[in-house]
């Protein structure tokens, strides 16, 4: 069985295919009626309107309906595509079991617990038939798919066969109704004379569960509780038990005829699904499931597809692979049909059989060829199987085809997979021992190998000596010769594998997924798909072309795939020539297809940067549509997407994301719309393009924002221009803040005292020191100033900068422009050169687009001018001087010449078009060359020579590499107490210059190999923060801390160290030696100074815990003189506890250790007094004379010969039950992590 899609949910008690599309209706003991898409796997609809199960459902053949029944005695159509029930029939008096559509006519039959069948027309929406007879409840009722017949099982241990050709002639013929009316007598109740019973079936012990047709033969099967398959055959006078099939354990639910084959198809309330053989009389195939019964069967009316239903949900399977085993060489394709192996001649279309191959194998079972390689150097060829678990069947083929049925000897095995190798070896994996076997043609074993994986589960070929092994989740690249793996891939789950003609390009097919990877799978993309994957072949280009359930596809090298058509049917692969590929269908039929390659060439091209290649394929015009412009868009090609764009919307979009600033503006001015000017602007600005952002201000009438770029950039004689602008507007708003802009204060009391707002002229007036203006405007208030706060002593009052710098459009690096600037540039030429031809001013083209351009700019509003009264002299505000005597802008004014606006100092735009124009024509005569490329960043660089050091990838600022090597060098697993050292490196190794106002700051790298004897050095190492002195420093402090008593001071002392070394950098290996002994320092007295702090949490009633502590604390290598304080302590905590034995040794090993004479006269007074009586009163876990190591983390002492794991960065050790937790010396190590050491000096690589 080859499961293809299953479901979970209620159980199913009704299936149904949809003949056309890709969908099942299962109708649940919930009563739910759900739409699957058995391809897609996802739950199209839900139909919930019966009361309680729905046992019945079924598709009709041709109109979107579908019709159901339930427990609630109803029988509902529906329609799928309105999603809604169109009507309900009423009639049965008891649960109804199954429904029917009949094939050709618009009738239903039903079958029900109410012991009737009945035949409903559901377009009268009228009971036609009540088929009575059965004396218990019926459990089926179907169609015959071609004559007038109707077969019902029952319950009352019979099937009955009904012949309706009288309703047919009573319904269906010319005028039936009236013509061939009969009484009814009550039909109801007992029946009419239009379907009368024409067989009794009977021979079950028990109730009859399901009837079938045959779809063509005279056979009946059914199923019943006796746990008995019966088949029976009629003929037009009787019909009779052919014969019986045992094997169910339990009640026969469902039972039918396969469509396509000689097969019977039966599933039971034992679990299983039964496969017989219909002429053998025997059982094929066995499935079964742990849990579920099974209840229902269902199979595709045009396709080899199956569908159970059971207690959990349903399965939708085939039986057998309908995948043609074939294999190509050359313009030959070797494959198997109908158990002969045959040739098919691309080049001719001749198909030849070669050979007969027989197999033993039974239908149904799975058992037909699942693999076939060809050896053309022997003529040999390999066929592979699922018999037996998997077997192998090596042929040579014969010279001359064979005639008649007589199939050459076989040399046959047991493998899962076998795959010639070499000229005259082939590998087969006997995959329980976990080996390859190398055999020669005679089958004989060469060479036996260990599979690099002990999951292999299958081999495929990967050139002379090379094999892909499969296992769970990964591919693995083996040499044979070798016997080593030379590469490992991830993938999911690989199915089959396909090589390009010079084997340098692998595709790798999974069920949804498609891996594209070069020989040494390298540079993998990944191409998911929701559809299974059915085959793949590759192009003599480069470009993979596989199939799914349902379409024809691409894939390019990078992973780029599109649809290329849609298959009626489901295609194999096996050649792609040019714009022809030849595929199998499942029936093993040669068929070839004419495709259009324009789509994925000009992906492809464009992707290999063949650019003359793309301007061809978009001049011939065979591309269009938004798709391949929205590809070009995703892939950073805006500009090729400029070359087939007419619409200027789009040109303009395009011309926008691509920042061609000239063709933005061309489009602009065609589309002249707000939004589109908006747009230009902001783009402009990004750009530093100031006169396209003036001219797109002026264009949407923006005057504050025109306002705020001239104060921005310098222009204070523009600003003045626009302060004139907003008074002859009357916009009081935007004549302050111009004014404001300028720092005119004398323009702001004007305008507050017109606007009447005399208390606010007066006080500003007043504050800037106008003496005249401030008793004038107090004489206008009667003498009474307004009160206002006295400004601060030394406050000063704000006054815009005066501008330094008058910007202009930011200086652009002169380059020549690429591949398709220059074409445009062209294609810009021409197009103006024609213009200019028809117009007949070619000359003055460009003068005059940009006279029309700043023309255009200016069409203000006169209707908010009306009065203003401008005069040419008083508004002279022309920017080009003497030189503009011609004013572009002339007769923008109104016609009297003294009305309207005259705008002489806004016509840059003039300038704009005629540069623009000028680097068109500039760009169009010039050798085409691509931009330079930015340069490397320094952080970049100092990456390049691939350092191991931690520090130095955090100094970067490449903090996942830094990580992924703290994580393999040290083991680390929590990096967030490693953060601030993290930031540190990072500002350590940069230099910041403050840039003027408005401007960024410089940043400069810190390169620790820097030298000013040098003129030029490209960077190489960062300046790293911290050093081995530092950490001396540090160590010191922390001593001294300890002495003191600080114990929490010094435990951060000490745990800043152990964050501090894996990013501090030494030459040497001595000094690589020195740190290492750092390390050991910090991590005795972590762990010392943890334990103490430790036995000072404890409460006085824990007094054995508390000694341990003390115990263990004088067992950590410490200096000295911290020795001897942390005996004493120990000794004074025992003597109280009267534990005098373990009290004398503290004693002893401070004697030993040679203490201060104070010190030790104490301890040879308390040696004397435990001596007296060396017994301890209190039972502790510690035993001086052991050596043993303390865990670090529970405080508890591991004894000798005992198991521990350890921190991989401290060396300390913790119980077996710490590992994977974090070590809590530094918190970011897991305890128990493989890791391979600290690395701290490029000398530790030298080794």
């Amino acid at each position: 069985m080859l499961t293809k899609f299953e479901t979970k949910s209620n159980r199913v008690k009704g299936l149904s295919f949809h003949p056309k599309r890709p969908w099942i209706l299962a109708s649940l003991h919930s009563g739910v009626v759900q739409l699957w898409d058995y391809r897609m796997g996802t739950l199209i609809d839900r139909f919930d309107e019966h009361d309680g199960p729905v046992r019945g459902v079924h598709f009709h053949k041709s109109q979107p309906l579908f019709v159901s029944g339930g427990d609630d005695y109803k029988i509902k159509i529906w329609n799928y595509k309105l999603r809604r029930c169109l009507f309900t029939l009423l009639g049965h008096l008891d649960y109804i079991r199954t429904v029917q559509f009949h094939h050709e006519y618009p009738w239903i039959v039903s079958a029900s617990d109410d012991q009737t069948i009945r035949i409903w027309n559901w377009q009268s929406r009228t009971c036609i038939s009540v088929l009575t007879g059965h004396n218990h409840y019926v459990m089926c009722a179907m169609f015959h798919p071609k004559e007038d017949l109707v077969v019902s099982a029952s319950l009352d241990q019979t099937v009955r066969v009904w012949d309706i050709s009288g309703l047919r002639k009573k319904t269906v013929a010319p005028g039936g109704e009236d013509v061939l009316r009969l009484p009814q007598m009550n039909a109801d109740l007992f029946g009419g004379g239009d379907a009368v019973v024409k067989y009794v079936l009977e021979g079950h012990d028990r109730g009859v569960n399901w009837a079938a047709f045959h779809p063509s033969l005279p056979l009946i099967v059914s199923g019943a509780d006796d746990r008995q398959v019966k088949l029976w055959r009629y003929n037009e006078s009787k019909a009779w038990e052919v014969d019986t099939l045992r094997g169910h354990t339990n009640n026969v639910s469902c039972v039918m005829f396969h469509a396509r084959q000689d097969l019977i198809i039966s599933n039971s309330e034992d679990k299983s699904i039964r496969v017989w053989d219909m002429s053998k009389r025997t059982g094929v195939q066995t499935f079964r499931r742990e849990h579920d019964r099974f209840w229902i069967l269902s199979s595709h009316p045009e396709i080899n597809l199956l569908a159970a239903g059971h207690d959990g949900g349903m399965i939708v399977f085939k039986l057998e692979r309908e995948r043609p085993a074939c294999a190509v060489h050359g313009n030959v394709l070797y494959y198997v049909k109908d158990r002969y192996l045959r040739t098919y001649d691309f080049t001719t279309q001749r198909d030849n059989p070669l050979m007969s191959i027989r197999r033993a194998g039974s239908a149904g079972a799975n058992q037909g060829p699942k693999t076939l390689a060809y050896n053309p150097a022997e003529n040999a060829l390999l066929i592979t199987s699922d018999l037996d678990g998997g077997t192998y069947e090596l042929y040579a083929i014969p010279k001359e085809a064979a005639r008649g049925d007589t199939a050459p000897e076989a040399k046959r095995g047991l493998a899962t997979s076998a795959v010639f190798i070499a000229r005259n070896r082939f590998a087969v994996l006997d995959k329980p021992n976990n080996t390859i076997q190398i055999r020669n043609l005679q089958n004989e074993i060469t060479k036996k190998v260990p599979t690099p994986c002990p999951t292999t589960d299958a081999i495929f070929y990967a050139g002379t000596g090379m094999l892909l092994c499969r296992s769970e989740d990964k591919v693995t690249l083996f040499d044979i010769q070798q016997r080593s793996s030379m590469a490992e891939l991830t993938t999911p789950f690989i199915k089959y594998v396909v090589w390009n003609n010079d084997m340098s390009m692998v595709a790798l097919l999974s069920k949804h997924a498609i891996i594209i990877a070069d020989k040494r799978l390298g540079g993998a993309q990944t191409v998911h798909e929701t559809i299974r994957v059915k085959s793949a072949a590759w192009d003599d280009n480069g470009v993979l072309l596989y199939t799914t359930l349902n379409h024809l596809k691409y894939c390019l090298p990078n992973g780029d795939s599109g649809i290329i058509r849609t298959l009626d049917s489901p295609l194999y692969v096996t050649r792609v020539a040019g714009n022809v590929v030849h595929a199998l269908d499942r029936e093993g039929k040669n068929r070839s297809i004419q495709v259009d390659p324009t789509e994925y060439m000009f992906k492809l091209a464009l992707l290999q940067g063949r650019y003359d290649a793309v301007i061809n394929m978009v001049r011939g015009g065979g591309l269009c549509g938004t798709a391949i412009i929205s590809y070009l868009q995703q892939k950073g090609f805006p500009e090729v997407a400029l070359h087939f764009v007419t619409d200027e919307r789009s040109r303009f979009n395009l011309a926008v994301q691509c920042g061609n600033i000239e063709v933005a503006l061309q489009a602009a001015q065609a589309l002249d719309d707000k939004d589109t000017w908006y747009r230009l602007g902001v783009e402009a600005l990004r750009q530093g393009n100031y006169n396209i952002v003036e001219f797109s201000y002026q264009k949407t009438k923006s005057y504050e924002r025109l306002s705020f770029l001239y104060l921005i950039a310098g222009h204070t004689d523009k600003l003045r221009k626009m302060l004139k602008i907003a008074e002859m507007r009357s916009d009081v708003m935007g004549r302050f803040h111009n004014a404001l802009y300028l720092g005119d204060v004398k323009e702001q009391v004007r305008i507050l005292e017109e606007t009447g707002q005399l208390p606010l002229a007066y006080v500003a007036a007043n504050t800037h020191g106008l003496t005249e203006d401030a008793e004038r405007l107090l004489a206008k208030l009667g003498g009474e100033a307004p009160e206002a706060s006295e400004p601060a002593a030394g406050a000063v009052l704000m006054h815009p900068p005066q501008p330094i710098l008058r910007e202009d459009n930011w200086p652009l690096l002169t380059v020549s422009k690429g591949f398709f600037e220059t074409l445009a540039a062209k294609g810009a030429n021409a197009a103006a050169a024609a213009g200019a031809a028809t117009a007949g001013t070619a000359a003055a083209g460009t003068k005059a687009r940009g006279a029309a351009a700043a023309a255009a700019a200016m069409e203000l509003d006169e209707s908010a001018l009306e009065g203003a009264g401008w005069g040419a002299d008083e508004l002279d505000l022309g920017l080009g001087g003497e030189e503009v005597a011609a004013d572009p802008l002339e007769g923008v004014a109104g016609e009297g010449g003294s009305e309207g606006w005259e705008m002489e100092d806004l016509d840059l735009p003039a300038d704009v078009v005629a540069e623009a124009a000028a680097a068109a024509a500039a760009g169009g005569a010039a050798v085409a060359f691509t931009a330079p490329a930015p340069g490397v960043p320094a952080s970049q660089r100092w990456l390049e020579r691939r350092t191991q050091l931690a520090a130095e990838h955090a100094a970067a600022g490449s903090w996942a590499t830094a990580m992924s090597l703290l994580h393999r060098q040290l083991g680390a697993a929590d990096f967030e107490p490693l953060k601030p050292y993290f930031m540190d490196l990072y500002t350590a190794a940069f230099a910041v210059q403050p840039g003027l106002s408005g401007v960024p700051a410089v940043m400069a790298h810190v390169d620790r190999t820097w030298s000013s004897d040098s003129s030029s050095q490209p960077p190489s190492s960062p300046t790293l923060l911290y050093s081995l002195s530092g950490l001396e420093e540090a160590l010191k402090a922390a001593y001294k801390l300890v002495t003191e008593g600080k114990f929490s001071e010094a435990l951060r002392s000490f745990t800043r160290m152990l964050h501090v070394i894996p990013f501090t950098l030494v030459e040497g290996r001595k000094e690589v030696d020195d740190v290492k002994e750092l390390l050991t320092i910090c991590r005795e007295y972590h762990t010392a100074l943890r334990c103490e702090l430790k036995r000072k949490e404890l409460r006085d009633d824990d007094m054995g815990r508390n000694a341990e502590l003390a115990a263990y604390f004088t067992h950590c290598r410490l200096q000295p003189v911290h020795l001897a304080l942390s005996l004493r302590s120990a000794m004074t905590i025992f003597f109280k506890l009267k534990n005098f034995a373990t009290c004398a040794t503290f004693c002893r090993r401070l004697l030993e250790l040679n203490a201060g004479a104070k010190i030790a006269e104490q301890a040879r007074t308390v040696l004397a007094a435990c001596e007296k009586n060396p017994t301890d009163a209190v039972k502790v876990n510690y035993d001086p004379r052991n050596p043993f190591d303390l865990c670090a983390l529970t405080f508890t002492p591991i004894y000798k010969g005992s198991k521990y794991v350890e921190d991989p960065y401290t060396g300390a050790r913790f119980v077996p039950d710490c590992k994977g937790q974090i070590s809590p010396l530094g918190d970011f190590v897991r305890i128990g992590a493989d890791a391979s050491g600290l690395y701290i000096s490029a000398s530790q690589q030298m080794r």
